[in-house]
């Protein structure tokens, strides 16, 4: 009996522990006891009842595990449900998703979805054990030859190269300690001219009448000790012995000019606390001649710093005529803003970097004439020319920003990929008709004129080539499953493979035209870095349906322009040509017919194989009501029979897909054909004139939804 008794009070005893009352905090700031309740008695009794909160908040509670997985499933369904409302146009700043969710199959109604072509992780390289990684930016152009080179290994272990094609810091200090000193008048002459022949057609880095006026000025009186000065004219200097001659005496570096750059980089102040515009065009001299030392990442920097002294002093807003009379000082102070935009932009978009500035806070003119004309010509190039540059640069920081970030969107990929087209479309519509390519001779067409198009070549690439390496992706497994129902191809995809290969043959041709000419920069940069993208869109296109026989051989040209390129100098196009010697390297092991079918399968699952279903496309040739079926093999490089060829009503020199026909040459195909070419298809316009509802919802499965390993995913490095 007193053992039921004991076991009772213990009963009795354990039980009121774990109904122990906790105190509110009003009773427990004035130590009056508590009825435990929510709200308890006395706070309902003085009217305080919302403020009744308990003071003890960490008890522990044991609940079942089946218990906690029905709140995470609650809680993620209810973040789905919410994620469409969220900001386009803002990143979004919640925590990144768990892995389980990453391996569920997406929701097709949902179009809120981030970039799924580059995952959730960013990508870094280990260059140096002793110092750290890389980052290393999917809009550049090595990083999608890593990219492709994996497809065609099928291994997501084949290493990214790193770049080591640069002029070292030593070989900058090493130029900087010889004695550089100002040249003789006749030979400053001649190497500021040179600059402004070859440089400012393109960018607007200074005054013309002025800037010579000025070297009369110093050696005149002597001045040769101003530090301001001395680094200006050092900058052109650079550029004008990079320009005239094929050595570099002084220094260590391949590339001439380097030691005029390495004193001037010595001299100049990145972080001066009063700025002024000619420090500016000093910082964009070295900026863009750190391009052709191949030095990015400093170009980056050095652009970094004009824009945010350039902020200082307000030139992203207009100044008012009463503080600053003088029109050329006006205009001078308006283009070079612009040009430091462009810059942020342009060089942006070569190694996958954000933007600097938003659109939203520039509040300026853009460039104009002023009068008189005479005036205007002494000073200033083309305000059309600037202005198409500008918007051009305007379009890839967009292009960066909706294709390449890990922003989420309320838009789905081909939603975005659209816009920015009709974008392209409008810029090249409405371009006057001075800036237009001479499609009859191509040999007449001025230096500015040829870059402005490449530049818009490429910004067309940038667009549509990570979708034409998904395409790649997809004929490989609808070859590997010929017999699966769940591939298809919807035309859209095929619509911007076309494209971009389109504005690949455009460049590539562009630049044939100036190397066969004599008249491509020896040691500039951008002239290798478009010919190293268009060849490397011309060696997917060998492998696909919609390629040509003549663009393999288009690659194999653009290889041995890039090697004669590197033997003379030019450190861009060394590690361009390295690059290319892999991808060749890789073709050719994907070519065996051994090893086909295992290296195809391989390579798609190795990139994340996606959501896109690919074996039974067949895609609709332009100006027919016809289909063609697709040729046996994603890796045939010469098509099986003529029959599309010699059937399909086109244009001259063009097949029933738009691409070459045989016996034309890529060079050829250009001649007659307008940089608009990539728009003209009837698919393409079908494809701009679809609604956001068709591109969301028709398409959606299009839009690569993000596998947890996809194309643009890399945890391996």
């Amino acid at each position: 009996m007193n053992r039921r008794k004991n076991t009772h009070r213990a009963g009795t005893s354990e039980f009121s522990k774990r109904r122990k009352v906790i105190a509110c905090q009003r009773c427990h700031a004035h130590k009056i006891k508590c009825s435990g309740e929510r709200p308890c008695a006395k706070c309902r009794m003085v009217g305080c009842a919302d403020e009744c909160a308990y003071t003890q908040r960490d008890r522990q509670v044991k609940v079942s595990e089946s218990y906690l997985e029905n709140l995470i499933s609650e809680n993620r369904r209810l973040k789905e449900q919410s994620t469409p409302s969220a900001n386009s146009a803002e990143p979004t700043h919640d925590a990144e998703t768990s892995e389980s969710r990453l391996t569920e199959q997406p929701d097709e109604s949902n179009t809120s979805v981030r970039n799924p072509l580059i995952g959730d992780r960013a990508w870094f390289h280990p260059y140096d054990p002793s110092a750290p990684p890389i980052f290393i930016g999917e809009a550049a152009c090595t990083a999608f030859a890593t990219r492709f080179r994996r497809f065609l290994t099928g291994s997501n272990k084949t290493p990214h190269i790193p770049r080591m094609q640069y002029v070292k810091e030593a070989n900058i200090a090493a130029a900087n300690e010889a004695y550089v000193q100002w040249p003789s008048l006749q030979q400053a002459r001649l190497l500021v001219k040179i600059v402004l022949r070859q440089i400012g057609c393109l960018y607007h880095l200074l005054l013309r009448k002025s800037t010579l006026e000025k070297l009369e000025e110093i050696y005149r009186t002597g001045d040769f000790d101003c530090k301001v000065n001395q680094c200006k004219f050092f900058a052109l200097f650079a550029f004008g012995e990079a320009y005239s001659i094929r050595t570099e005496p002084l220094s260590g570096s391949r590339v001439p000019g380097t030691s005029y750059f390495a004193r001037a980089l010595s001299l100049v102040q990145v972080l001066p606390e009063r700025t002024s515009i000619t420090h500016l065009e000093t910082l964009l001299l070295l900026s863009l001649f750190s391009y052709y030392l191949n030095r990015r990442h400093s170009a980056y920097v050095l652009i970094g710093s004009a824009m945010r002294l350039s902020l200082q002093i307000g030139l992203n807003h207009n100044i008012p005529e009463s503080q600053l009379i003088d029109p050329v000082e006006r205009q001078h102070r308006v283009r070079i803003w612009w040009t430091i935009y462009v810059f942020d932009r342009m060089w942006g978009s070569k190694m996958g970097m954000p933007s600097q500035i938003l659109d939203d806070d520039i509040h300026v003119d853009m460039p104009s004439r002023i009068s008189p004309a005479q005036l205007h010509d002494e000073q200033f190039s083309d305000p059309d020319y600037q202005t198409a540059n500008i918007e051009l640069a305007r379009i890839v920081g967009e292009t960066i920003a909706k294709l390449y970030s890990r922003r989420k969107y309320s838009e789905t990929f081909l939603q975005r990929v659209q816009k920015l087209l009709k974008a392209l479309k409008n810029w090249v519509d409405t371009l006057p008709d001075h800036l237009r390519l001479n499609e009859n001779d191509p040999e007449m067409n001025t230096k500015h004129i040829s870059s402005l198009h490449l530049a818009f070549n490429q910004c067309v690439i940038l667009t549509t080539r990570p979708t034409l390496l998904h395409l790649l992706i997809k004929v490989s497994e609808s070859d590997a499953t010929p017999t699966s129902e769940d591939n298809a191809i919807s035309q859209p995809v095929w619509t911007l493979g076309e494209a971009c290969i389109h504005a690949a043959r455009h460049s590539h041709s562009l630049i044939l035209t100036r190397y066969i000419n004599g008249s491509l920069p020896v040691f500039g940069y951008f002239h290798a870095h478009y010919l190293f993208s268009s060849s490397l869109v011309l060696a997917m296109s060998s492998l696909l349906p919609i390629g040509s026989r003549s663009d393999l051989g288009a690659f194999e040209t653009g290889l041995t322009v890039l090697q004669s390129m590197s033997e003379n100098g030019n450190l861009a196009a060394s590690e361009f040509y390295q690059n290319l010697e892999q991808v060749k390297y890789c073709l050719e092991r994907y070519g065996d017919e051994r090893r086909r079918k295992e290296t195809r399968v391989n390579g798609a699952e190795a990139l994340g194989p996606g959501n896109i279903p690919a074996s039974s496309a067949v895609p609709t040739l332009p100006h027919t009501n016809e289909t063609t079926p697709l040729p046996p093999g994603p890796g045939s490089i010469i098509r099986a029979g003529n029959e599309l060829e010699a059937n399909a009503n086109t244009s001259p020199g063009y097949n029933g897909y738009g691409n070459l026909a045989p016996g034309i040459s890529i060079q050829d195909a250009a001649v007659g054909f307008p940089t608009a070419i990539t728009f003209l298809e009837p698919t393409m316009q079908d494809f701009l004139a679809q609604s956001d509802f068709d591109l969301g919802l028709l398409h959606s499965v299009d839009t690569f939804m993000n596998d947890t390993e996809s194309m643009y995913t890399s945890h391996g490095l």
